[in-house]
C-alpha cells in the first residue's frame, strides 16, 4: 500500500498495531506459563484479557469509520520483541532471573504500544476521527497502567 496521505498512514499504523495485538495474544500465555512469580503470572493473564478487549476496540474503530479498512500485514517490530521473550524463556532457568527478563521483555512491548497508541490517538484527533481517538486513548491508558504494574512487580521481585 502506498502511503500518500495522513489517512493512509493512519490505516497503515492501525493495521500494524492490530497485527501486534494478535501476536501479543499468542505470546502472553507462554510468558505466563514461564513466569514463576505469582503476581507476574497474574499480570500476564490479566493483560491477555485486556488485550482481547483492545482488539475489540480496534474492530469498533473500523466498523464506525467508513474510510478505514484494516490491511493484512505483519508487525515486524512485535515479531522481534516476541522472539526476544522466547529467547529468555528458552535460555534462562526458571526463577527470579527469568522473571526479571520476562518483565523487561513485556515492558519493551508496552513501550512500543504506548508509542504506537499515542501516535494513533494524535492522528485520529487531527483527522477528525473523534470516536477512534477516544477508543485509542482508552487503550493508551491501559498500556501505561500495565507498564506501571510491571514496574511495581519488578521492584518487588528484584
Amino acid at each position: 500500500m502506498a502511503i500518500k496521505t495522513l489517512v493512509d498512514l493512519f490505516i497503515h499504523d492501525l493495521s500494524d498495531v492490530y497485527s501486534a495485538e494478535k501476536q501479543i495474544t499468542r505470546a502472553l500465555p507462554k510468558m505466563a506459563r514461564a513466569a514463576t512469580d505469582a503476581s507476574l503470572k497474574a499480570a500476564f493473564e490479566a493483560h491477555l484479557e485486556e488485550t482481547r478487549g483492545q482488539i475489540e476496540r480496534l474492530d469498533q474503530i473500523v466498523e464506525k469509520t467508513e474510510e478505514l479498512r484494516i490491511r493484512r500485514m505483519k508487525c515486524h517490530a512485535l515479531e522481534g520483541l516476541v522472539e526476544e521473550a522466547q529467547e529468555i524463556i528458552d535460555s534462562v532457568e526458571a526463577g527470579p532471573v527469568r522473571d526479571a527478563g520476562l518483565i523487561g521483555a513485556a515492558q519493551k512491548v508496552e513501550h512500543y504500544e504506548i508509542a504506537t497508541y499515542g501516535t494513533l490517538t494524535a492522528m485520529a484527533k487531527r483527522l477528525g476521527f473523534d470516536e477512534a481517538a477516544k477508543l485509542l486513548a482508552e487503550t493508551l491508558q491501559e498500556e501505561k497502567a500495565t507498564d506501571e504494574k510491571l514496574n511495581v512487580i519488578a521492584e518487588k521481585t528484584s
